[in-house]
């Protein structure tokens, strides 16, 4: 059936049937309760749309209840703090002060920015938006949709079952959606009557919140029973709503009484074949299509007997709106019945009124099992003097993504529109493939319908039915053979109610750039060249390099080790130490490793391993080795969707590595088809003891343990997919949950999952594939049995195959160490420890950001048995004595050197209920590797067992080889009842009787917001980071409080550590259960006894919160040197030196940024910055947040403008910035500069930066100027780069910088817009009424060169222009 209702409204009347007068309604008046209706608008923002609210004594019993309910509704970084009058004259402070009728402002300050009232009241609702589905429609107003922003529906009609005067309209509120059933019990409240089951208007299943918005715009409510066909006519009742997937106008309400007075009354003939079997037993349904607009359904139905049988014919009267001319029809069935299929012959038309009549002839089977297969059919109508619209087959093919899981077996529903309207929802049953919609499948389908004309977009969904329903939609491609065009629709996300933003509905529309003939090539004309481009393949090529060099990058972090394979030449690049270079090395070869001791971004130096002087080079297109750092050694990695990379010339863009099928450098004679110039990247040393690897089963989808134990490799690549290495020979490893510690990998019993403990099921051994640099894990106690993963990502054993089930790609988030505890080293393992000894390792920064590892909250134990054998050098004895309370918990122990921290050690036996008794001294061997000279330790229990109270005593360390002794000196209660109530301490090494650090008890204040509901129950942990190490993970449990954490409170705990010197950033813990015990922190502050100094870290946020669609308990909070201070000291308050900078990021849907912020503050005098504000990844920048910081802007003069942006680095970049305020903090002079921008690649011009002029004391701000560029790129081969050099959008070329051959002629013009504060002179001074421009010769390949001008004044235009 259609989804395409109209404002017109239809009627059935069935020939048999007679009149009904409707039974009278009996009202029941009632005396309105007295209460001020207010409408509340955002502080300076025009495009929020503002909230009515009824104030009266029941629902607010305080002022402060009101501001509390208004922060939910109007989004403003720290609430509603504040409400003014609507020019910010007066504040209100009470409940009396509101007056019925009026508005007011809200913001989360004192000072308010009006608002335009009458343009915040003009603003159209999102759900009042539509799109046309006629190009002849009349010139009423119409709101146009917003693309890629569909919204659900506002409001619903419900119909009773078998019912239609039945109906209710119900209010899709938050409270009512909670759950799907949550919706069914209020609907069973509101119809009265118990309701099971919603079904759409045509007879299909509603099964779950989001399909309603595959219904017509109404559910039909049901108890058991089945679905009861009736007319269930929407349209008078759904005129406002608009639903994703439904093409609508909205018309003056105005017209409402003129259209009921243009309604006709048709007459219907519908004649059914006498071919067996033609009747059916289905609801037939028909839809007009007319120039003004559509029909609703109407069903076809009456009360004298069986309809459509085997030749008869079906007489019916409806009546139908004002549709204008009819150009179209649909019709079709809801398959229900015991024989639904059904075969027409004909279909005649009668319209009462104007006399005119309408032949369509059918000849077609409607049924699952004929045909096409289609129960839903077009025709055009044949009318004298009107053109006949074509019957158009289109060909949709449907690309489902390649992450694992992507297939989908839930039904998939389809409407394309266009000018001409839309096919209504129709389902993708039949395609060319025997299962449809599989990972990595793309599906060609064929949808008959009366040709739309250009389309404009489509909506595409499923049901949500079926195990395994999740869907990821890659796109879309439609083929119209009639005008020979090719409709590209990108989505590229996940349609699955667990997944991204939970909708299995998307709008995708068909942009500019991604419609095309279908020759596939998109012709693009400029003077004297023409150029080819297969746009489509293009763009998704495009978007395949991105995800796979963000995949792969981490292997170029400086200080990697890697080697380069050439799949031609079966062999690995190596440089000679005459300079030469080849690709035909072994894997053991010193020749062919090389290590990376320069990055940014993707330009890279890689170093010979063996000869550390040379590093590979490109020297005019010759592969060589030359002197580390020459401008001949920058490489540019291009990585290619297959996860082959090629290595480019930086200096000569176009020069790459390339070698021919024997392994020598590549030269004119030796053809093309024999070359090769892609590389399989492999970094060493990824599986040393004590690794943290992620196990990547795609681009951005990883192996990962479920709370069940079994395992998947559809998880997220974070932290709960992290895996620790545990190397037990050469070429054989566990791995352990890094979440989840002692649940390691294994292969048992036919099941592969995470539930091993370490024995001889957890051994893999390491299958490396060098087509790919991916890794295969055989079991050693079963070979031939690998971890393999079935179609939906649930792991399993497998027989090897070259298939991507077995194979997985490893990324090291932290680099282990050479050899296994208690393990010698082979010879191999010798020669191996040679090459990794000599560079330190570092986690990637994008490693360190999605994941920060710290040794307290490592998940790390390492169990040691009595009587094990270690290696001398590093074995150390533990003695522990206990005083006169022994426990039966479980003791950890770390130890803290000045190069490093070993820990969490589990210290146990086999025996472990003999372990610390009163009185009892216990030893235990440990290993310590190449962590500097020791200075603390830290040991405690985790409080179980029945007598978790321990007294501790000494702690005594020997080296069993130096016999060197160190002791800690403890006598402290480890117990929740005694002393602090703390069961981890921490203990300095004591040397002459004196601690070398000594033990702080630092005083931790932690301040609890003053939001609604920003108190919790649940427990709350700390860390505190200084200059030597951290503190450990502490649970926060004994508060100077009665009850922890309430609203607004402040709670104060000590925290015992060995002196930690100048803190720098601490780590908050909560982990809630639900979302009724998320915690709301404000600040946290930490002194240090004895001294006036104070830390303090902001946090500002809810806990657990929500980043890139993972949950996160725990936030970093960093103490940096240009955070404001909330309370300055005098001596700052009296330097005028330092300001005040407050980055308010706007309320947008996905506002903040992932970047990294800069912020550039310009004076008379001089320049400061770039100032690092922080970065995204640090939780800043968050939407609808404000940031305060603190500045040094010593000695730069008069401020006059600031230029802030970001580094357009993370996975969401982009950010919308609302407004940048700087206050000095001596004089308290303030700028507020209003951006209310997207600074974003994609966004308005895609520039990174802003500038914002500044008015001076006695002086008017400077303009604006929009600076065009011209870059002019030389005719010679290899001039073209796909550099960015900070311009984005090129006004006229797609692709920037890029070379046209016309008549062996290379060269191509690209043209920038700077938009920038005036920057007065670039040569001689500059008339500010016209435009100057300005000539920079260059003649040279650039990196980056300064360029002196060379003038050349023209006439006319309005912005500066200049030449490159």
């Amino acid at each position: 059936m259609s989804d395409t209702p109209s404002t017109g409204f239809s009627i059935i009347h069935p020939t048999s049937s007679e009149d009904q007068v409707p039974p009278p309604r009996h009202l029941s008046l009632t005396h309105p309760v007295v209460a001020k209706r207010i409408s509340f608008y955002k502080s300076g923002d025009p495009q929020f749309g503002g909230v009515r609210v009824v104030v009266n004594p029941r629902s607010f019993k305080s002022f402060d209840a009101l501001l509390d309910n208004l922060s939910r509704k109007v989004p403003l970084p720290f609430g509603v703090r504040n409400i003014s009058t609507p020019r910010g004259r007066h504040s209100i402070t009470r409940l009396e002060e509101l007056e019925d009728g009026e508005s007011y402002l809200c913001s989360h300050g004192r000072k308010v920015q009006p608002v335009d009232l009458d343009k915040a009241r003009r603003r159209p609702r999102p759900w009042l938006s539509s799109r046309a589905i006629s190009a002849h429609a009349p010139p009423h107003p119409v709101a146009v949709a917003v693309p890629g922003k569909p919204r659900a529906p506002r409001s619903l009609v419900v119909f009773r079952n078998g019912d239609p005067k039945t109906r209710r309209t119900v209010l899709l509120s938050r409270r009512v959606t909670q759950s799907f059933e949550t919706f069914l019990q209020h609907l069973t409240e509101v119809m009265q009557r118990p309701v099971v089951k919603l079904y759409a208007t045509d007879g299909r299943r509603v099964p779950s919140l989001q399909a309603v918005i595959l219904s017509s715009g109404a559910v039909v409510a049901a108890g058991r029973e089945p679905f009861k066909p009736g007319n269930y006519d929407i349209q008078k009742y759904l005129l406002p709503a608009r639903l994703p997937g439904i093409s609508q106008r909205v018309y003056p309400k105005g017209n409402a009484k003129s259209e009921s007075r243009k309604s006709s009354n048709w007459k219907v003939f519908i004649i059914t074949s006498d071919l067996p079997d033609a009747g059916t037993s289905s609801q037939i349904y028909i839809i007009l299509y007319g120039q003004h607009r559509s029909s609703a359904p109407i069903y076809l139905y009456g009360t004298d007997g069986a309809r459509f049988q085997d030749g008869h014919e079906d007489i019916f009267t409806i009546t139908v709106g004002d549709i204008g001319t009819l150009f179209k029809i649909r019709i079709g069935h809801t398959n229900s019945g015991h024989s639904p299929s059904w075969h027409c012959k004909e279909i005649q038309l009668h319209n009462m009124n104007s006399g005119k009549q309408f032949y369509v002839p059918v000849q077609r089977w409607f049924a699952r099992d004929q045909e096409d297969g289609e129960i839903c059919r077009e025709f055009p109508v044949l009318s004298k003097g009107q053109p006949i619209l074509p019957v158009t087959i289109y060909e949709v093919n449907v690309a489902t993504g390649e992450l694992w899981n992507a297939g989908t077996v839930a039904n998939v529903y389809i409407s394309i529109h266009g000018e001409k309207g839309d096919t209504g929802s129709r389902q993708l049953f039949r395609s060319k493939s025997s299962f449809n919609f599989l990972r990595g499948q793309t599906d060609t389908f064929f949808l008959e319908a009366v040709h739309l004309g250009d389309l404009c977009k489509i909506v595409i969904g499923h049901d949500g039915l079926g195990p395994g329903n999740g869907w990821f939609l890659d796109d879309v491609v439609i083929k119209d053979p009639t005008t020979n065009y090719e409709y590209v629709f990108f989505c590229h996300r996940w349609l699955d109610q667990g997944e991204d933003d939970c909708k299995i509905v998307r709008e995708l529309y068909a942009k500019d750039n991604s419609i095309f003939s279908a020759s596939r090539y998109h012709v693009y004309t400029f003077p004297g060249k023409l150029c080819f481009m297969m746009t489509g393949e293009r763009q998704k090529l495009e978007l395949k390099r991105k995800e796979t060099w963000t995949a792969e990058s981490w292997k170029f972090t400086k200080g990697n080790t890697l080697q380069f394979y050439n799949k031609l030449t079966g062999g690995f690049v190596r440089l000679h130490p005459d300079g030469t270079v080849d690709a035909i090395g072994e894997k053991t070869d010193k020749y062919g490793v090389f290590d990376v001791i320069f990055n940014e971004r993707n330009i890279c130096i890689f170093q010979s391993h063996e000869i550390r002087h040379l590093s590979l080079a490109l020297d005019n297109g010759i592969v060589t080795g030359m002197v580390s750092g020459e401008a001949t050694t920058e490489l540019r990695v291009l990585y290619q969707p297959n996860r082959c990379a090629l290595l480019e010339s930086a200096l000569v863009p176009g020069h790459t590595v390339v070698f021919d099928r024997h392994g020598k450098i590549a030269d004119a004679s030796s053809g093309y088809a024999n070359l090769s110039k892609e590389f399989v990247i492999f970094v060493k040393g990824v599986f040393l003891n004590s690794a943290v690897v992620l196990l990547a089963t795609s681009l951005c989808q990883a192996l990962c343990l479920q709370p069940d134990g079994s395992c998947t490799g559809v998880g997220s690549q974070s932290e709960k997919s992290y895996w620790k290495v545990h190397k037990i020979s050469s070429g054989i490893c566990m791995f352990e949950s890094v979440k989840n510690a002692q649940m390691y990998l294994r292969i048992k019993d036919g099941r592969c999952d995470g539930t091993g403990t370490g024995d001889v099921y957890c051994h893999f051994k390491i299958k490396k594939n060098l087509e790919n640099a991916s890794i295969s894990l055989e079991s050693t106690k079963s070979p031939g049995l690998f971890v393999g993963l079935q179609s939906d990502g649930q792991a399993k054993p497998m027989i090897y195959t070259k298939d991507e089930n077995v194979c997985f790609y490893p990324q090291v988030i932290q680099f282990g160490r050479e050899n296994p505890m208690g393990m010698s080293a082979t010879p191999s393992q010798e020669e191996e420890k040679i090459h990794e000894s000599k560079k330190q390792k570092k986690i990637p920064p994008e490693s360190e950001d999605r994941s920060p590892l710290p040794s307290s909250t490592a998940k790390e134990i390492r169990h040691f048995q009595s009587g094990k054998t270690l290696l001398s050098e590093d074995e150390w004895k533990v003695l522990v004595l206990t005083g006169n309370t022994g426990t039966r918990a479980n003791v950890t122990l770390w130890v803290y050197g000045d190069k490093g921290v070993t820990g969490p050690i589990s210290l146990r036996k086999d025996s472990s209920e003999q372990l610390f008794l009163p009185g009892q001294e216990d030893e235990f061997q440990v290993e310590i590797r190449s962590i500097g000279n020791i200075y603390k330790i830290r040991i405690g229990h985790d409080g179980t067992s029945e007598q978790p109270e321990w007294k501790l005593q000494r702690v005594t360390m020997q080296h069993t080889k130096s016999k060197k002794i160190l002791d800690f000196a403890a006598n402290v209660w480890l117990s929740r009842i005694q002393a602090d109530g703390d069961v981890v301490c921490e203990l300095p090494v004591v040397k002459g009787g004196q601690a070398i650090f000594p033990l702080v008890r630092y005083q931790v204040d932690v301040y609890t917001g003053k939001l609604k509901h920003a108190e919790t129950e649940s427990e709350v942990f700390l860390c505190l980071f200084g200059e030597r190490g951290d503190s450990g993970l502490r649970l926060l449990y004994k508060s100077n409080m009665q009850v922890k954490f309430q609203r607004g409170q402040i709670d104060k705990f000590q925290v015992a550590a060995v002196s930690l010197g100048k803190l720098q950033k601490v780590l908050l813990r909560c982990e809630a259960s639900d979302k009724s015990q998320y915690w709301y922190c404000e600040q946290v502050v930490v002194r240090e006894p004895g001294t006036t100094s104070k830390s303090i870290f902001t946090c500002q946020r809810w806990l657990p919160f929500m980043s890139q669609g993972i949950i996160h308990s725990e936030i970093e909070l960093y103490l940096q040197e240009m955070q404001i201070n909330h309370q300055p000291k005098i001596q700052e308050e009296a330097n005028d030196k330092y300001w005040k900078v407050t980055i308010v990021t706007g309320d947008p849907e996905n506002a903040g940024t992932t970047a990294t912020v800069f912020l550039y503050v310009y004076g008379e005098t001089k320049c400061s910055g770039p100032i690092i504000l922080g970065s995204g990844k640090h939780q800043l920048f968050n939407s609808n947040t404000a940031d305060i910081f603190k500045i040094n802007l010593k000695d730069i003069g008069e401020i006059y403008k600031i230029r802030i942006g970001h580094d357009n680095t993370g996975k969401n970049p982009r950010w919308y910035l609302e407004e940048v305020r700087l206050e000095n903090i001596a004089t308290n002079e303030l700028f507020c500069l209003p951006v209310d921008s997207w600074i974003a690649e994609n966004e308005n011009d895609g520039d990174l930066w802003k500038e914002i002029p500044i008015m001076g004391t006695k002086k008017a701000p400077l303009p604006v100027v929009l600076y065009e560029i011209r870059y002019i790129l030389a005719a010679c081969y290899g001039a073209e780069t796909e550099e960015n050099g900070g311009l984005h959008q090129s006004k006229n070329n797609e692709i920037k910088f890029s070379r046209w051959t016309v008549y062996f002629f290379i060269v191509q013009v690209d043209i920038f817009s700077i938009k920038a504060v005036s920057l007065g002179k670039l040569k001689k001074s500059e008339d500010e009424d016209s435009s100057e421009e300005v000539l920079f010769p260059c003649n040279r390949y650039a990196t980056q060169r300064e360029l002196l001008a060379e003038s050349s004044p023209r006439a006319g235009g309005e912005t500066g222009s200049i030449i490159s």
